[in-house]
């Protein structure tokens, strides 16, 4: 029963790893119901004697039981019995919690069917462990089972787990491989109690004695503990795992090779979970010198590797810093388009949690903010590695690009200097998306008229806008291009992207948000403006957002096409055309794209890539690694310090009457002086550190007398020294033995020459030990953990005893 009991404790410890996962707690006490439900129906089954394969049976039914009095009792005969009313509506809670877990992102609200996968899955967790510690009796394969709770949470989220719930998790698991321990040893016969602390002194004659078998008792013990502190403390010296992508088409987050300064979410859990909260809230308020509504991107996703568009790692720099002037100008924009310059403040609310990038409108060349916010040269996406966006307040000045279907059409042609990833695709491509891609554009002039069909494509009416769709795979892609042809804008977007690319035009996802409706004097923008659109490329002019995704009523609301790509005018003349969500405005005078050029723009080929995005390195590396030598070493030097108190609080004053006695002769020294003769009991602790630090440790059987005489003779002290050392011996043989001691003379200059005279025969490295790390203080601390892990032994003893006592009764 013991290994039952702890089957249970131990995936109930591990479900506290799933914690970030949800907005409450109630998910917490349903678990619990569930894995009390499985160790009743494990003690039961313990009881009876079943067979090993019938445990699980009888657990399985006591879960269905306990879920369906939890979840469909008003279905139920006498609110515990299942029927097959109760079954079906399980059957619909679980359908409508699947259905809510692709919906919502981390953390989830506590929807019913959410509370119902959850408890059911611990539940099968602690089945899963019940039969293989308590029935199989392998408990170590249990740890496979409580392992796969963990991977839950360290692939979805981006934070790594919680160090506190790791702990518990962990001495779950040390407790249920001490439990099995203990069932195997009590197969041999009755336990041997022995208190590791006890022994026969002179003081106790009465105390028993037996071997000493602390350190088998302990092992196991002092293992697991040591496992669990490297498991928490290694990983902080380690480069962070980061979160593995479940999705498989669209838009996915960063791509292989992320880095790990910093945590990059999966852009399109956010974009589907805030599409589709049952209540829309404000995600951020706007306003410009215009007064036009405009896109607000937040990631630049450029890779795609057949089943998702990732992003490579942004690299910032303290040169492309928010606070050092003027953004890198933007990739491939020339002197021919005319250039608008816009303000627009922004105000981000404070219920944003871990957004590390900014929402700007594109392209931003100037932004005043607080903080450490950087720019990536290639896609200007704003990030920090130390800052967070909720709550923040800032300016960004946009030089938007104002160009014309002319002007678009007469670019044609121009080779892009683009990097090669943005056109770059898998074989894996299914033949008939490339004979779609070719089919819809063979009648283009140029790449401008080919980026236009390509939108007419998906905007023509026979598409439908629809959240309900699952699939993210070449299969899902080649479905949504050539038969049902319904999804939201992640499917739009990369599908654009994807058929961009097949005819030779640049493209990448962006993830952000439409511009919002206007409330009062500024734009607000909600969850329900998530939005994703593609991004292609042309050179002269630079990138340029598109819009496939249908708007209006049937499709995303503030989704807006842009006026270039629409048919063109009647009238002659040249037209303005703003960006997405915007209105024809007047432009500022052609800004020469040299005098545009920031200075400190790096050439991405000579960045180093370094896996990720970098540290703060506004710090030179000399600096950063003196701070970390630093602390190290402030750390190395705790028990120097330690040993540096005690001794000074010694000597001192060697009338203050020491506290912690270094053995039983000390303290038996320090009792029977009272408070007469402290002063003796200090200096013989002092010296009996000084002994152990030298490797010089007294014997237990030496007498004080002994113990000067063996000093004198063996290091041949001078006469002073050993007068000193024979007068400190001489102090604590009258405190111990004689009926008046008598007054003791002061003991400092005597304990300060015998020490002189010790270390004189050492070498300097032990004297050098013996002040960095004296192995006196590390003694005292070992003792502690020991002690510590005496409190484990108390436990197990009182309960072994009370069962004694029972049995005896």
């Amino acid at each position: 029963m013991r290994l039952t009991i702890a089957s249970g404790l131990a995936a109930f410890a591990a479900a506290f790893l799933l914690y970030p996962l949800f907005q409450g707690g109630s998910w917490f006490w349903t678990s619990l119901g569930a894995v009390l439900a499985v160790m009743a129906a494990g003690l039961v089954s313990s009881r009876l004697s079943l067979p090993a394969w019938a445990a699980p049976l009888i657990a399985l039914l006591a879960v269905w039981v306990y879920l369906t009095a939890a979840f469909a009792s008003g279905k139920a005969w006498a609110l515990v019995v299942p029927t097959r009313g109760s079954l079906v509506e399980l059957g619909r809670l679980l359908g409508v919690g699947w259905a809510d877990i692709q919906r919502f992102a981390a953390p989830v609200p506590e929807t019913e069917g959410i509370t119902l996968l959850t408890a059911g899955g611990v539940a099968l967790i602690a089945i899963a462990v019940d039969l293989l510690a308590a029935r199989l009796r392998r408990a170590a394969l249990a740890g496979l089972p409580l392992l796969a709770l963990a991977t839950v949470p360290a692939t979805i989220l981006p934070d790594p787990i919680s160090w506190p719930a790791f702990i518990l998790a962990a001495l779950g698991f040390i407790g249920l491989l001490i439990a099995d321990g203990r069932e195997r040893v009590g197969h041999w016969g009755r336990a041997v109690l022995v208190r590791r602390t006890t022994r026969a002194t002179s003081s106790r004659p009465d105390a028993r004695t037996s071997a000493d078998t602390s350190g088998l008792r302990l092992s196991g013990k002092r293992i697991g503990f040591a496992a669990i502190a490297l498991a928490v403390l290694v990983p902080a010296l380690l480069p962070a795992m980061e979160p593995v992508s479940f999705f498989t088409f669209g838009v996915g987050g960063s791509g292989p090779g992320r880095g790990n300064s910093i945590s990059i979410p999966n852009p399109v859990a956010g974009l589907r979970g805030q599409l589709e909260l049952p209540e829309r809230r404000v995600v951020l308020t706007y306003a410009n010198n215009d007064d036009k509504a405009r896109y607000l991107r937040i990631y630049a996703l450029d890779t795609f590797d057949g089943q998702q568009f990732g992003m490579t790692d942004p690299k910032g720099t303290p040169q492309n810093r928010t606070d050092n002037g003027p953004l890198p100008a933007p990739p491939g924009l020339g002197a021919e388009p005319k250039v608008k310059t816009v303000t627009t403040n922004i105000q981000v609310s404070d219920e944003i949690a871990r957004l590390k990038f900014l929402p700007l409108p594109y392209p931003p060349r100037q932004i005043q903010i607080d903080g450490d916010w950087r720019a990536d040269v290639d896609t200007l996406m704003v990030f920090s590695t130390l800052d967070e966006a909720a709550g923040l307040e800032y300016d960004v000045t946009t030089s938007e690009p104002e160009p014309t279907p002319d002007l678009l059409d007469s670019l044609s042609g121009t080779r892009p200097t683009v990097d090669p990833r943005f056109l770059r695709l898998p074989e894996s491509i299914p033949p008939e998306i490339r004979e779609l891609a070719t089919k819809l554009t063979e009648n283009a002039k140029t790449d401008y008229e080919a980026a236009v069909k390509l939108q007419q494509f998906f905007t023509g009416g026979d598409f439908t806008y629809s959240l309900r769709t699952q699939g993210h795979s070449n299969s899902a892609l080649r479905d949504f291009l050539l038969r049902d042809r319904t999804g939201y804008c992640e499917q739009f977007a990369a599908s654009m992207a994807v058929l961009a690319r097949l005819v030779g035009i640049p493209s990448r996802v962006a993830i952000g948000y439409t511009g919002g409706t206007k409330v009062g004097d500024r734009w607000q923008v909600g969850t329900n403006d998530s939005h994703s659109w593609p991004e292609l490329y042309f050179e002269g002019v630079g990138w340029l957002p598109f819009e496939p995704t249908p708007s209006g009523s049937a499709g995303q609301g503030s989704a807006r096409v842009p006026e270039y790509t629409l048919p063109r005018p009647e009238t002659t003349g040249e037209a303005s055309t703003p960006t997405p969500g915007s209105t024809s405005s007047s432009a500022d005078e052609p800004v020469d794209p040299q005098a545009r050029r920031n200075p400190r723009e790096l050439d991405r080929e000579g960045v180093v890539a370094t896996g990720g995005l970098p540290t703060d390195d506004s710090m030179p590396l000399i600096g950063q690694i003196g701070i970390g030598a630093g602390a190290l070493l402030l750390v190395l030097l705790i028990p120097a310090g330690l040993r540096l108190i005690t001794r000074n609080r010694r000597v001192r004053a060697l009338g203050w009457k020491i506290s912690e006695p270094s053995d039983d002769l000390t303290a038996r020294i320090s009792s029977k002086s009272g408070g007469g003769q402290p002063s003796v009991a200090a200096a013989w602790a002092e010296l009996d550190d000084v002994l152990y630090d030298y490797g010089m440790a007294r014997q237990l059987s030496e007498t004080p007398r002994a113990l000067a005489r063996r000093l004198t003779q063996q290091y041949e002290f001078d006469a002073e020294s050993a007068a000193a050392v024979t007068a400190i011996a001489s102090a604590v043989e009258r405190v111990l033995f004689a009926r008046d001691p008598g007054q003791v003379g002061p003991m400092r200059k005597d304990l300060r020459k015998v020490r002189q005279a010790l270390a004189a025969t050492v070498s300097r490295g032990r004297r050098l030990r013996a002040v960095l790390l004296p192995p006196s203080t590390l003694r005292r601390l070992r003792g502690l953990g020991e002690r510590l892990l005496d409190g484990f032994d108390l436990l197990e003893n009182i309960r072994l005893r009370r069962t004694a006592a029972q049995k005896n009764s």
